[in-house]
């Protein structure tokens, strides 16, 4: 994932938290019949996503030059009525005094919650949902249209080594904790919305708490397995004029042709890679989760990207608003993620003949890795000395 893509996600997300950006102004409202209250026109403009001059409001805060005697009306609150000090606090124009100390604990009131609810709750189920069935959908179409792409000839019968135990151990490390954080990920995001009706609220806390306790805690395994494959497998993940002619081909994955390839092809690096950098991100704003309050990272991303793309995305937010960026963020790389997954997953078993047995014990038949990886097979048997690579008859 490029800048340009990783600020035109962060664009989408911020914008669904300010849709004023791209909305016509409000028009001048005469609030003189009202005395300064808002009028049928700021109520309508502001549900057609006006903008509205808030001052009106955020200005009426009481005023102590019109305190009253202690034994006349408004006389305890100093001239300021309960309307005023609700707008205060819901402006940010008081300074309250509290027992509780913390990043959040003077945030009394705040308006993004429902925008994110109504995000949570809509687009990132609706769109993510129909996505993941979207790809199942499409990768049976293809198994039906392609078939399955079978070792041309047959099996070699001899084998050779395709990945090492402590690979396997890192690759499964981190397949394992991701299958495991998207299941109980789709249950804390969807359970209320499919879950409740079919099974009850109390069934459903029971899954849910179960759910979140297995997330937070798998969590650190997926962090370690990141770890782990970048340090074994970046350096066979470079870039480079092999990958252009193996894309162009297709990969041979809808023809017959088997196109040159090292250890790893053009479409096993655009996985790491996808994997790495969506896997860094989704990790960052897990952590910003993990540890409420303590990491907030959008607002000093914004002003990055302010600076760099000239765009106009907030660099002021509040403790909560941070935790609701963070959520959303998380839920939208989560559900990308899954789509590559799936896919990767449907290419290493199903999909493909051979190809589970590299992750299962680390053998291939050898006609299988020549005919996906001759370049890498190549460098195996001339560091051996052989012709036939390592392994004996399977």
């Amino acid at each position: 994932m490029n800048f340009k893509a990783v600020t035109a996600a962060l664009l989408l997300v911020a914008s669904l938290f300010n849709t004023s950006w791209a909305n016509e102004a409000a028009p001048v409202v005469d609030r003189t019949s009202t005395g300064g209250a808002q009028t049928l026109e700021d109520i309508m403009a502001r549900q057609a996503h006006l903008d509205v001059d808030e001052r009106f409001r955020s200005e009426n805060v009481g005023d102590p030059s019109r305190a009253k005697d202690t034994t006349e009306q408004l006389g305890t609150n100093g001239g300021v009525s309960d309307s005023e000090v609700y707008r205060a606090i819901r402006y940010n124009e008081i300074n309250p005094s509290l027992q509780q100390r913390g990043p959040a604990a003077e945030v009394l009131i705040q308006d993004a919650g429902m925008p994110w609810y109504q995000l949570r709750e809509g687009p990132v189920i609706t769109y993510g949902g129909g996505a993941l069935l979207g790809i199942i959908g499409l990768l049976i179409f293809f198994y039906f249209v392609r078939g399955r792409i079978m070792i041309d000839g047959g099996p070699a019968g001899t084998t050779i080594e395709r990945f090492k135990a402590i690979e396997r151990f890192g690759h499964w490390l981190l397949a394992g904790s991701f299958v495991a954080l998207g299941v109980t990920g789709l249950l804390v995001l969807m359970g209320r919305k499919f879950l409740i009706p079919a099974m009850g609220p109390e069934a459903f806390a029971t899954l849910a708490a179960g759910s979140k306790f297995i997330h937070n805690n798998i969590a650190w395994a997926f962090m370690i397995g990141l770890v782990m494959t970048f340090f074994m497998w970046v350096a066979h993940n470079i870039p480079n004029k092999l990958d252009i002619k193996w894309l162009l081909a297709g990969g041979g994955i809808f023809t017959k042709s088997h196109p040159s390839a090292k250890k790893f092809n053009a479409g096993q690096k655009i996985i790491f890679w996808t994997v790495m950098l969506l896997g860094l991100s989704v990790s960052l704003s897990g952590l910003s989760l993990l540890f409420p309050f303590e990491m907030p990272m959008f607002a000093k991303t914004f002003a990055l990207i302010n600076s760099v793309a000239g765009t106009d995305l907030p660099t002021v937010l509040l403790p909560h608003e941070e935790m609701q960026y963070a959520n959303i963020w998380h839920s939208i790389i989560a559900f990308v993620m899954m789509l590559a997954i799936i896919a990767h997953i449907y290419i290493g078993s199903v999909g493909m003949e051979g190809a589970f047995d590299a992750m299962g014990n680390g053998q291939v038949d050898l006609e299988w890795a020549r005919q996906h990886h001759d370049l890498w097979v190549a460098e195996v048997e001339a560091k051996q000395g052989t012709g036939q690579g390592k392994g004996g008859s399977s």
